[in-house]
């Protein structure tokens, strides 16, 4: 009895690079996005974006200076236009006395801490409103890669700072992408400046990757339509809440 000849197994595709991940995110996003969703690894584009935000802040305090940033800030603000200069200075320097921290603390703990809570709470749309079956590692992954454009943003910055007089550079807003860039905030209502602010292009090119990536951990669950919803709603919410608070207290 001869025996029988097992069928050959046919050769599994194999996934895509880390390179190619990091490059595809800007260039085939949907055929990216489904290598994330089905191997949902983070690390690679994590470290770029906090590396990269990191470096930045770094640059700017070098050559633009928190003093200069906080001087302007209470320039610009309606409470600190009633303090007496003696009152003004004391808060100037005490402030310049712990403002760095939580900037550099905001990077390195703040970038992962609010990811994955952006990551919970898509989670929480997408899986328990639109019944897709998607996991926390998909959805942070996803973030995790459509924040890479932040990178780009970071180095054109960068460029602008060093271009710029450094009196003449906006760390709130230093890229002419927003509405925003082009209202003085010392003018214009605190409310209308902060929601023109907030509709930047690289955050809405960010957004629009966050719903692919979506649609791709979804998979036939969701739809494109959904996944976009599911993205935008919240953070229309949260720039609307963010401008009623700055109108309040700004």
């Amino acid at each position: 009895m001869t025996p029988e000849l097992l069928p050959e197994e046919e050769p599994q595709p194999k996934g895509l690079g880390e390179g190619s991940r990091l490059t595809g995110v800007f260039f085939e996003p949907g055929k990216t996005f489904e290598d994330v969703a089905a191997r949902p690894g983070f690390w690679a584009p994590l470290i770029l974006v906090i590396v990269t935000s990191l470096c930045f802040m770094v640059l700017f305090a070098q050559h633009v200076g928190w003093e200069r940033m906080m001087r302007h800030a209470f320039e610009t603000n309606s409470r600190a236009a009633q303090m007496s200069p003696e009152q003004k200075e004391q808060a100037l320097q005490l402030q310049l006395k712990v403002v760095p921290i939580p900037a550099y603390a905001g990077i390195l703990l703040g970038v992962p801490l609010i990811t994955m809570i952006w990551a919970a709470i898509l989670m929480g749309i997408v899986k328990g409103m639109m019944s897709a079956q998607v996991r926390l590692k998909q959805v942070f992954a996803v973030l995790c890669y459509s924040s890479l454009p932040g990178v780009i943003m970071a180095a054109l910055a960068i460029a602008v700072m060093f271009m710029k007089p450094p009196e003449d550079f906006n760390l709130q807003n230093p890229l002419v992408f927003n509405p925003g860039a082009f209202m003085d905030p010392t003018t214009t209502s605190k409310f209308i400046y902060s929601l023109a602010s907030a509709l930047d292009l690289f955050t809405l090119w960010k957004l629009v990757l966050v719903g692919i990536g979506l649609k791709a951990a979804g998979g036939r669950d969701l739809s494109m339509g959904g996944a976009m919803t599911a993205v935008f709603l919240p953070w229309l919410v949260w720039i609307l809440g963010a401008a009623s608070l700055a109108g309040i207290f700004g």
